[in-house]
């Protein structure tokens, strides 16, 4: 059953008299008429309103990359239409035409959406569960966004799917060689095998092989920055911590701007599931966890701009306790300015000694396991390294999916490691072996197209061995996303932040000494991974996020 058929209700809620009543305070406008079939809003729009139907109807028609328009719902009296894009300004992805005997209804634009949302906590909750339910229903049945074409497997073709599907963008996907339509499409456009993937936006534009930057821009998931304006907080990184700090800091009024380079959620993001996270007994998957922390903190405010990332910061001027100007310049050639900054841009991915690793990264080698990677890899036999607790979350969701999964570990086994819920559970998987004692050391295939082998190595008598395969996942652990800031702030000797009493480096003589959270820089702060000495947990992690608001505060309230 569809997610129509299954929380209709939830998704197209029908307000009472007395919730339509509260809503019209909250209004940006007034109340306006339309006349059969003209049109109340369009794909791409940008603050596109959402509209609470007083009168008549409005017929909710979604339109791909491929021009065609597919009928979504009718809003009829008292239902209010929009989805995740009315909360946060970006274009719409739906269009709307009034109902053949027109339509009478009351705008609410981005502003006055979030406000509504606080202003009534009943009626909040119930857009709120529709906009995300919407969403997830654009997603699911493929009625709204951009359509890709390309060869399945393709290491471009999964980064883009990886990308929109991290950031929750609809999208389809089709194969040149098994659809004619496809080709069509590519022959209409004059688009050469050279050129896949395309993605074809809904606003009609095309682009070859595109960057993630580019499909953001085609899309609007990036927004349009304000350079000349000085934000209360500016947060580098949208994982648990980054996005904790957005929630805190935006509900109790500070103006916050979070940058992150690929997608919200972090490493969190991409865990297929999260069991030991408090107050959820029954685990909860990664994204859906993130994905409600970054709309909770569209909700109240704050501004998310993805992919943009941080080239730099620049410290400026003398250092003092006063709020001053920092400044970060971005990787588009553009900078934005804030009183403080929060370091929360976590960690990189480690990378193994392998030669010939590069020549295979996004082509059978990666960093992460999601649904786009177990899709490619379904059915096949597939390697795994590491024994930490998110090598074993990839382990227990791949394997229900693939025909074998060896999992290689360096040391005498998981138990130093690993959750012991995880190690039992990995035990009972009866397709999983685990390699003790063992590395890779070499790949085999075609470089940057597809890998065919992996090759195996004991570390006690160094014999090795081919292992015919096409997908290696990687998860030895990470180093620190810090070579952006540049000496401005102490590290420890392994690049992670230093913050508070752990400070070492002698960098600071001021008074008084820095806060709990705050590095050598006034008025700059480290949380989460990036942080020398932090837990790394996503609780942990969630908990500095909300800490440091109530420290910024004091820097902010000491200008």
């Amino acid at each position: 059953m569809s997610l129509i058929e299954t929380r209709g209700y939830q998704m197209f809620p029908v307000l009472d008299a007395a919730q339509v009543e509260t809503a019209k305070r909250f209004a940006s406008g007034r109340a306006r008429d339309f006349a059969p079939g003209e049109t109340v809003f369009n794909v791409g729009e940008l603050h596109a309103p959402s509209w609470l139907v007083l009168k008549g109807s409005i017929d909710a028609i979604g339109r791909d990359g491929r021009g065609r328009e597919m009928p979504i719902t009718t809003h009829h009296q008292s239902q209010f239409s929009g989805e995740l894009s009315q909360l946060a300004g970006r274009p719409s992805l739906a269009m709307g035409r009034a109902g053949p005997d027109g339509a009478t209804a009351i705008p609410f634009d981005d502003v006055h959406v979030r406000a509504l949302m606080i202003g009534s906590a009943e009626i909040g909750e119930i857009m709120m569960r529709a906009f995300i339910l919407r969403r997830v229903g654009l997603i699911d049945e493929g009625r709204a966004g951009s359509t890709l074409i390309g060869t399945p497997g393709s290491p471009d073709l999964a980064r883009i799917e990886g990308f929109l599907g991290r950031n929750g963008y609809p999208y389809t996907v089709l194969d040149p060689a098994e659809d004619s339509e496809a080709k069509a499409l590519l022959d209409g456009a004059g688009v050469s095998a050279e050129e896949l993937p395309v993605m074809f936006c809904p606003n009609g534009q095309v682009l070859r092989r595109p960057t993630d930057a580019e499909a953001g821009a085609c899309l609007g998931i990036t927004p349009e920055l304000d350079t000349d304006r000085l934000y209360d907080v500016a947060v580098v990184g949208a994982g648990p911590a980054g996005l904790a700090t957005a929630v805190y800091g935006a509900s109790e009024g500070l103006s916050v701007l979070v940058l992150d380079a690929r997608a919200f959620g972090g490493q969190a993001g991409a865990s297929a599931r999260i069991e030991n996270y408090f107050g959820f007994p029954t685990g909860i998957n990664g994204m859906k966890l993130t994905a409600r922390a970054f709309n909770q903190a569209l909700k109240f405010g704050a501004e998310v701009a993805i992919p943009l990332e941080v080239k730099k910061l620049d410290c400026g001027g003398q250092a003092s306790r006063s709020c001053h100007s920092l400044m970060l310049e971005l990787n588009n050639g553009e900078a934005v300015r804030a009183k403080t900054v929060v370091i929360a841009s976590g960690v990189r991915y480690r990378r193994p000694d392998i030669p010939n690793l590069a020549d295979f990264e996004g082509a059978g080698v990666s960093y992460w396991a999601t649904y786009v990677e177990a899709k490619l890899c379904e059915g096949e036999e597939v390697a795994l390294v590491g024994g930490g607790n998110s090598a074993g979350q990839a382990v227990v969701f791949l394997a229900p999916k693939v025909k074998h999964l060896h999992l290689v570990v360096r040391g005498e086994g998981l138990e130093d490691s690993m959750s012991r819920y995880l190690i039992e559970r990995i035990e009972a998987l009866p397709n999983v072996t685990l390699h003790k004692r063992t590395e890779i050391v070499g790949f085999e295939g075609e470089p940057q197209k597809r890998l065919t082998a992996a090759i195996f190595r004991d570390r006690d008598d160094g014999e090795t061995h081919r292992c015919p395969l096409h997908h290696v996942f990687l998860f030895i652990g990470a180093n620190p996303n810090t070579a952006w800031l540049e000496d401005c702030v102490a590290v420890d000797g392994k690049g992670f932040v230093e913050t508070g009493g752990s400070i070492t480096d002698g960098a600071t003589g001021r008074s008084p000494a820095p806060l709990p959270l705050e590095t050598s820089w006034p008025g700059v702060f480290a949380i989460g991974d990036v942080r020398a000495g932090s837990t790394k947990r996503v609780a942990a992690a969630v908990g500095e996020g909300a800490a440091v608001v109530a420290q910024i505060h004091s820097v902010l309230g000491a200008d």
